[in-house]
């Protein structure tokens, strides 16, 4: 099948899309000839800053929450791949202003690699930098081997949350411990029931029936080990809470964020189906829903489907996901 999307030439994308988000948003970022998108508020910042890695194509996701109260600095690779750890070194340079930088690593093979050798070129400049890694995705490892685990759509409200406490004044030691708390106690599972295309060479992620789902599905079509017959919104709904809930040890009277991230191709419709059964199991249980967003916020392209987030909260990072904060795709 011809793949149909509107874009120009294939190896300009990630140019071309990053130029369109600066000029859509102009007095609150900008974008370097590296790929680097930057808050224009760095430029008198006096405070922990917050930089973060990761590749093209999943939009809004990444460098669409840059701004004033998440990220400072986001180090764009090509489409699903990691930026060169030049540019990361070049990003935390730029983003130190004197309080230290906060470097936040989704547990990808690329990333993982880009973030690891950019803390040793930091080490060697004498940089302020603590590095978190978030890795929530709980289909592919068990929570007692987390290092295995791929990062999904945790990482954007960890951004929110790290982002506020940076905002009120807290210590880059202070800011990487609650970015780590986060971390520790959130847990995401998506859904697929049909996948993407990548936008340089038309290549299909995976093949599904047309009767198909994929519970577990990685956010570059990696798969999930949960293939199985297409299921209604309540009835998807209920399999992937249950998978959350085991994996946090959720128990009643306890406080939580969900999220219903799109990947691309779900309509906000059954997003909100899938969030109205999801508030309604856990009342059940006794479970408490303090904060919500339904809305795509990391996608995989035209990937149908979606990602499932839970996270457990308390009283501090609820204020702190409350805290103004002024981005292109996220505002308050």
């Amino acid at each position: 099948m011809t793949m149909k999307k509107f874009i120009n030439n294939p190896d300009n994308i990630t140019a071309e899309l990053l130029e369109g988000l600066a000029l859509a948003n102009p007095s609150i970022l900008e974008v370097t000839d590296h790929n680097l998108i930057i808050n224009k508020g760095l430029a008198t910042a006096d405070r922990v800053t917050i930089v973060t890695i990761g590749g093209a194509g999943h939009e809004p996701a990444l460098e669409g929450f840059v701004g004033e109260g998440m990220i400072d600095i986001s180090v764009v690779g090509d489409i699903f791949a990691a930026p060169g750890y030049k540019a990361v070194v070049e990003a935390l340079k730029l983003a130190d202003k004197g309080k230290g930088v906060l470097l936040v690593v989704l547990n990808h093979a690329g990333d993982m690699l880009a973030g690891d050798r950019t803390m040793k070129e930091v080490e060697k400049l004498g940089l302020n930098v603590i590095k978190v890694v978030t890795q929530e995705d709980i289909a592919n490892a068990p929570r007692s081997d987390a290092a295995n685990r791929r990062g999904l759509v945790g990482c954007v409200p960890l951004y929110k949350i790290c982002g506020a406490a940076a905002a009120q004044g807290k210590s880059l030691a202070e800011v990487a411990a609650i970015a780590q708390d986060f971390a520790d106690n959130m847990a995401t599972i998506a859904v697929a029931c049909k996948t993407a295309t990548h936008p340089q060479n038309g290549a299909s992620f995976a093949d599904l029936g047309e009767d198909e789902m994929e519970v577990g599905m990685g956010q570059h079509g990696e798969g999930g080990g949960g293939r199985q017959k297409m299921a209604s919104a309540d009835e998807t709904a209920v399999i992937m809470a249950d998978a959350l809930l085991n994996d946090l040890d959720l128990k009643a009277g306890e406080e939580v964020m969900v999220i219903v991230n799109g990947t691309g191709a779900t309509t906000i419709m059954e997003m909100l189906l899938v969030f109205r059964r999801v508030h309604k199991y856990l009342s059940e249980k006794g479970i408490k829903i303090v904060a919500s967003w339904v809305e795509e916020v990391l996608t995989v392209q035209e990937q149908a489907g979606f990602q499932l987030f839970f996270a457990r909260m308390d009283p501090e990072k609820l204020a702190f996901w409350e805290a103004p904060a002024k981005t292109p795709y996220l505002s308050r």
